[in-house]
């Protein structure tokens, strides 16, 4: 057995691959020791070769991981696994977004990140989720129940909060305003896309793709090209590490 290990900001994602196949999986939230927390979820495979991938590979490397293998690369390799057709892989993350271009094998052409600010992430729309008094999972569904138009200016956290604070203070309905800062991340998206193009079948990856309406939002803005969301999409990272294990287990 094969594992991937997908050591990300907010949560940690294994994926266990045997004869062609991801036949486990698990997400755990991150703890103050996430290689420590990954360790102990990986005891039960007795695997053969293990991968890490995201922002705590290197440390996975250092206390358990055989290898380790880029969130590009790692996405794609998922991505193509669960949605072969797909040739472009948006992923938001906790901390940053991804746009990245596939051939027809699957293989990386081209990608462009947003890592200098939490604007356009998972974390940003936790900020603003958590500043509108909305649990997470509540977020999304009652951004997409609204239909006012709102916009916010500004991608910075922290001048976006400001604003989401002066919009209460007028007296706007939170779900009015939760769909403004979804907006915004939507908006973020499709100019990522438009620096970096596109073809006509976008998969949607990461632990963002869960939010109904940012996956909506994008869908809208993207007419006669089809946007899939695979199952879990939060593990896709994992299984493409876990894929990566295998290759790299084989040759050991």
């Amino acid at each position: 057995m094969y594992i991937g290990v997908d050591l990300g900001s907010r949560t940690i994602k294994v994926a266990a691959w045997q004869d062609g196949r991801m036949v486990d999986q698990q997400l755990q939230e991150s703890g103050f020791e996430p290689h420590e927390q990954a360790r102990e979820m990986i005891k039960a495979y007795n695997p053969r070769y293990i991968v890490a991938t995201g922002y705590g590979r290197h440390l996975a490397r250092e206390h358990f991981a055989n290898g380790v293998i880029t969130e590009i690369k790692a996405h794609a390799m998922g991505i193509h696994t669960m949605l072969p057709e797909a040739t472009t892989v948006v992923d938001i993350g906790g901390q940053d977004s991804k746009v990245i271009t596939l051939n027809v094998k699957g293989q990386v052409t081209n990608f462009q990140m947003n890592d200098k600010c939490a604007a356009g992430t998972g974390r940003f729309l936790e900020i603003m989720a958590t500043s509108l008094a909305y649990p997470l999972t509540d977020f999304g569904p009652a951004a997409l129940a609204s239909e006012e138009e709102i916009q916010i200016n500004s991608m910075c956290t922290v001048f976006a909060e400001s604003e989401v604070i002066s919009l209460k203070n007028r007296g706007i309905p939170r779900q009015h305003i939760a769909r403004a800062v979804h907006s915004s991340v939507a908006d973020r998206i499709m100019t990522m896309l438009g620096r970096i193009g596109f073809g006509e079948s976008i998969a949607f990856s990461g632990g963002v793709a869960n939010n109904p309406c940012i996956v909506e939002m994008i869908r809208s803005r993207l007419e006669n090209v089809e946007v899939n969301v695979p199952d879990n999409p939060s593990i896709i990272g994992a299984l493409g590490a876990s894929i990566e294990a295998a290759r790299l287990g084989v040759q050991a």
